[in-house]
């Protein structure tokens, strides 16, 4: 019988795994699959050569923070206002006087090219209704905590799609961020890959007329049934700057191997966003395996990991 995994393994499995993919993938943000072969070889982005993280885990790490912090249920309020919080890391040079949190933590203010959606959306105050047309990957890549502290699946769904309107005005961005989150949840209850996944599906199915989340996900099941995960073989599922194009890339990678190496590595190699991408997919594989499965030197090296770390256990003990 295969050990059990515990709720505190998952959470922080969650996080670190998220951290590792986003690392791996910064390397070789904007470039062709053709120039990563050059650089890397034909295996693709199989070590961190640099442990950077980028926005995607200084965003997620502001979600969590964010809920953490709410006050008589005010999440969406709590997380918007870690959000800007968030955008002062980006405009400043260093924390201002009197930060608190991870807004006096001076490595959050490196700026590795955040996303126009987000840093438009936060400069007009992040209101809901800004940037109507904008469904770009940065509202799925931060919302692994909605999964994580959400009451229920269904819940988590509902705080993701809504918060993920601070920034991204499109439904497919709302919804993409809804499932992923959905599926988190799912996965720190213990539920297989397989279940999370398919019941995030059926809840899009049921609840949306016509859904391009949904059929991203489709294509994304097919494809993990057909071809594992690898170099560049994320290539029929988009380059994943969109929200449902990086979830779909992400399940991909989840579904095909439960090898959290190779699947990191496959989410991290190919031609697109292959930050978001990777760190979706390490959210997934981290909630759905716990820390342990992660690769033991990529969970060491990978920067921030002690706030991370301490985020972690904070959600455990919520």
């Amino acid at each position: 019988m295969a050990p059990r995994i515990s709720p505190e393994d998952r959470v922080l499995g969650c996080l670190i795994g998220g951290a590792i993919g986003d690392a791996l993938g910064y390397q070789v943000e904007f470039k062709s699959w053709p120039q990563i072969v050059d650089e890397w070889g034909p295996d693709g982005v199989t070590g961190l050569r640099r442990n950077q993280v980028s926005d995607d885990t200084q965003m997620t790490l502001f979600t969590a923070e964010g809920l953490l912090e709410a006050v008589d249920g005010d999440r969406f309020g709590s997380v918007r206002r870690a959000y800007l919080r968030w955008y002062v890391t980006q405009t400043e040079h260093m924390p201002p006087m009197g930060s608190t949190g991870l807004a006096a933590e001076t490595w959050l203010y490196m700026r590795r090219a955040p996303g126009n959606a987000c840093l438009t959306g936060l400069a007009q105050g992040g209101e809901p209704g800004v940037n109507p047309d904008s469904k770009g990957c940065g509202t799925v890549m931060r919302s692994a905590p909605f999964g994580l502290l959400a009451d229920s699946p269904a819940k988590a769904f509902e705080l993701a799609r809504d918060c993920s309107a601070i920034t991204h005005g499109h439904r497919t961005a709302g919804e993409a961020a809804g499932a992923f989150a959905m599926m988190i949840a799912a996965l720190v209850r213990g539920e297989t890959p397989q279940k999370a996944v398919s019941e995030a599906m059926l809840h899009l199915r049921r609840n949306l007329d016509a859904s391009e989340t949904l059929d991203a996900l489709r294509r994304a099941y097919e494809l993990a049934g057909n071809l594992p995960p690898g170099p560049n073989s994320t290539e029929p599922l988009g380059q994943g700057w969109v929200a449902e194009e990086a979830l779909a890339i992400a399940v991909y990678c989840f579904l095909g191997t439960d090898n959290a190496r190779s699947a990191l590595i496959a989410a991290a190699s190919h031609d697109g966003d292959t930050d978001s991408t990777a760190s979706i997919a390490g959210n997934l594989l981290g909630a759905a395996y716990g820390h342990g499965a992660l690769p033991a030197e990529w969970a060491a090296a990978v920067e921030g990991r002690e706030t991370i770390a301490g985020l972690a256990a904070r959600i455990a003990a919520v």
